[in-house]
């Protein structure tokens, strides 16, 4: 009977084992970390790591300029390594620019406005350095740019799907827009066919073992590309019984994790195209409309979610739970209030 990849993809995702020792070694071994929820993303941190809090997120957003947040991937916002920006830009935003200007039309802005708004948002970030999107909104409507509705939030989704600009600084508590060019410098150019073979490869370090239709659901990319970034990678494959496959010097899995509380759209909810073995019975954790609720793992496996509000963390489980395990969610929970801040 083939066995079962739960503990490798624990493992892999860096929840089981030796914690990581900086967000940068997340986004390093995970490559991209869903980011449209701005604790969730910082929460995937913690989950992973020792010795790290929510402000050092923030200072290497802000200060150290080492990660980033933007849209790739699915077409939504994600958490990279500023050095990894390239590589998941190009390859996997070219589809998005369709989509953005699309989404723009059924926003009433005509091509001529679109265009005439790309032009002053790349203008004000060179002008003035990062902007919010207040910042940026006031200069498009003096402009006379429509920006009611959806329209502004599509007009930045064209700018970054265009390697224009990225969410960079955070200021306050809101991401600011940086140019690219001033932010990261100047962008390199890839090879496609390399690249892929590196998507592949950084793909599997942090979600092996997987399969070609898994890679092609996480990038948001057609399944031949994913099957060509495998096939340039095969040589440094294993093939699994059970039709998977992984990085053939992968170390031997870790015991599964202790209790703990990961955040809205943890990463090991969208990694591949079945989180049934995660999620089990408890579909609710994520709802039709694509919400991916804050959730408690036990033995690997999804059995409460939680929130917080006022400083204070609730605990709503969904089925049996230990007292062992229950009083160490419930210690997990003061850590998360620790690593927040809060």
């Amino acid at each position: 009977m083939p066995r079962s990849p739960l503990a490798e993809r624990l493992t892999a995702q860096a929840l089981s084992g030796e914690p990581l020792r900086s967000p940068e070694a997340v986004a390093e071994r995970l490559l991209a970390v869903q980011g449209q929820d701005p604790r969730g993303a910082r929460l995937a941190v913690r989950a992973r790591t020792a010795g790290v809090t929510a402000a050092d997120v923030d200072r290497a957003l802000s200060e150290e300029r080492s990660l980033l947040i933007t849209w790739l991937n699915r077409e939504t916002l994600h958490l990279v390594r500023s050095e990894d920006y390239p590589l998941l830009q190009q390859l996997t935003t070219p589809p998005l620019q369709t989509s953005a200007q699309r989404r723009l039309r059924q926003e009433g802005v005509d091509e001529k406005d679109v265009e005439r708004a790309v032009r002053i948002i790349e203008k004000a970030l060179a002008d003035e350095g990062p902007q919010t999107r207040v910042q940026l909104r006031a200069r498009l409507e003096r402009k006379k740019v429509p920006t009611a509705g959806q329209a502004l939030i599509h007009l930045l989704f064209l700018v970054a799907v265009r390697g224009i600009a990225v969410r960079g600084p955070m200021v306050g508590k809101e991401h600011a827009y940086a140019l690219v060019r001033d932010w990261l410098g100047e962008p390199v150019e890839i090879d496609r066919e390399k690249a892929l073979a590196e998507l592949a490869r950084r793909y599997l370090a942090g979600h092996g073992p997987a399969d070609d239709r898994d890679l092609a659901r996480w990038a948001g990319l057609p399944l031949r590309d994913a099957r060509a970034g495998l096939a340039a990678i095969a040589s440094e494959l294993e093939q699994r019984p059970d039709g998977l496959v992984d990085l053939a010097k992968r170390a031997p899995a870790e015991p599964l994790p202790p209790p703990r509380l990961l955040g809205a759209y943890d990463p090991l909810l969208l990694g591949w195209t079945s989180r049934e073995e995660i999620v089990g019975p408890h579909r609710i954790l994520v709802t039709n409309n694509g919400l991916f609720r804050p959730f408690a793992l036990v033995k690997g496996r999804a059995v409460a979610r939680w929130g917080l509000s006022g400083g204070k963390v609730t605990i709503e489980h969904l089925g049996k739970v230990t007292k062992k395990d229950a009083a160490a969610l419930e210690e997990d929970a003061r850590r998360v209030l620790e690593y927040l801040g809060s």
